[in-house]
């Protein structure tokens, strides 16, 4: 009989022989240092190594090993339960639940917020729910953006990275069509890209959506609890008033697990009505949304993002000191090496000295753009910025690539 089924070896031959394999390498802690595994595919891993520095965690605030975040699970696992048991609508929906929303409404300056069991499950249901006709799209926005956007079955626009230039043009070379006047227009950026570490230019971003009647979304998965009073790029830029949706994960400088909406009583309303991911799953675990919701709390009242920019400035300087290429204007700091087998050898050459920084390459990002992505903690001292750096300069003398 004919096999009509899948051909899954060679898939990931072809993916070892262009360096793209992934594998897992699993950690004792979720912190800015831990014990690895080797990868160890289906078998038991055993943490044998020597303990590493972790300079690749989207844990920016460090909170995932705070006490008062741990505290603040465990109570909610003790009183609520450790799942939510249901979908929101049925019998999911708490206390927990309903105070992490107030507050992410209060920090995003907006009316109402709602959580979802994901990121990805927050942009995937909210773009479908609002059902557009045209969606304006950053070109390096998030996967779970893009297939929100062919989920939604919308015209998806693609404007250059970050260009507000090239997104006016494209909005008004749109309005001059004859049925554009009919057709309902969703404009959707990140804040904060993770693999660049640019900040998308929210105010021109807003300028051109305004000119032409536009909704503005912006997922803010790499700011929110790093700007102005624990919010995102969107606060700290005086923005709430005139982006429609502001969306966000609590998986990153939060410490948890989910993702959220906020915006108009409306909208989330609809959201409750319409967005299938967030009907059709089982609410955001209870301890989850109590441990973001603390998290949130100690982003906003102490010195938690101070110390976070300070570790960024510090790391940024030395390694611009040393003749690297380091993009963007957030916490992320890309440094650029180009050739991907080059990008490789220093990642693995900073790991050997007990560094976890990982190399991306094509096709994540551009041929021939190949680089590191680095990102600290605020938990990271100053001893450990300095052994992070020390790890680029050996290995990078090492390689001549410095």
């Amino acid at each position: 009989m004919e096999d009509r089924g899948f051909d899954l070896e060679s898939r990931l031959d072809d993916l070892e022989d262009a360096d793209l394999k992934r594998t897992l390498s699993p950690v004792d802690r979720v912190a800015e240092r831990g014990y690895f595994a080797p990868p160890s595919g289906s078998e038991l891993p055993v943490l044998d190594s020597t303990e590493a520095l972790v300079f690749a965690s989207n844990n920016y605030l460090g909170l995932t090993d705070d006490q008062r975040v741990e505290n603040a699970a465990r109570q909610a696992a003790a009183t609520v339960g450790t799942g939510a048991g249901a979908s929101r609508l049925v019998t999911g929906d708490t206390m927990v639940h309903r105070d992490l929303e107030r507050q992410l409404a209060e920090t995003k300056g907006a009316e109402r917020a709602l959580a979802f069991s994901s990121g990805y499950a927050a942009n995937v249901g909210t773009i479908t729910a609002l059902e557009p006709d045209v969606i304006f799209s950053d070109e390096y926005n998030h996967a779970s953006i893009i297939d929100g956007c062919r989920l939604a079955d919308a015209e998806t626009v693609v404007y250059d990275h970050c260009d507000a230039a090239d997104l006016r043009s494209k909005l008004e070379e749109r309005a001059d069509r004859d049925d554009a006047s009919e057709e309902s227009w969703l404009l959707v950026t990140d804040s904060v890209f993770s693999m660049d570490g640019t900040v998308a230019p929210l105010e021109a971003i807003c300028d051109a959506a305004e000119a032409h009647g536009a909704w503005v979304m912006v997922d803010e998965a790499h700011a929110t609890g790093l700007y102005a009073n624990g919010g995102g790029v969107v606060q700290a830029e005086g923005l709430a008033d005139r982006v429609h949706i502001q969306l966000g994960t609590l998986s990153k400088a939060l410490a948890s697990q989910g993702g959220y909406v906020a915006g108009s009583e409306d909208l989330i309303e609809c959201l409750v009505n319409d967005a299938r991911s967030f009907v059709f799953s089982t609410g955001l675990a209870p301890p989850a949304a109590a441990a973001a919701s603390e998290a949130l709390h100690i982003a906003r009242h102490s010195d938690v993002r101070e110390r976070l920019w300070e570790n960024v400035a510090h790391l940024r300087d030395g390694l611009e000191s040393m003749g690297l290429e380091v993009l963007g204007d957030s916490q992320i700091l890309p440094v650029i090496v180009g050739d991907r087998t080059d990008a490789l050898a220093l990642a693995e050459g900073v790991r050997e000295r007990d560094v976890v920084a990982p190399a991306i390459r094509p096709p994540t990002v551009p041929e021939g753009t190949s680089r590191i992505r680095v990102a600290p903690m605020a938990t990271h001292d100053r001893d450990d910025i300095v052994a992070c750096l020390e790890a680029f300069r050996a290995t990078g003398d090492e390689l001549g690539l410095l």
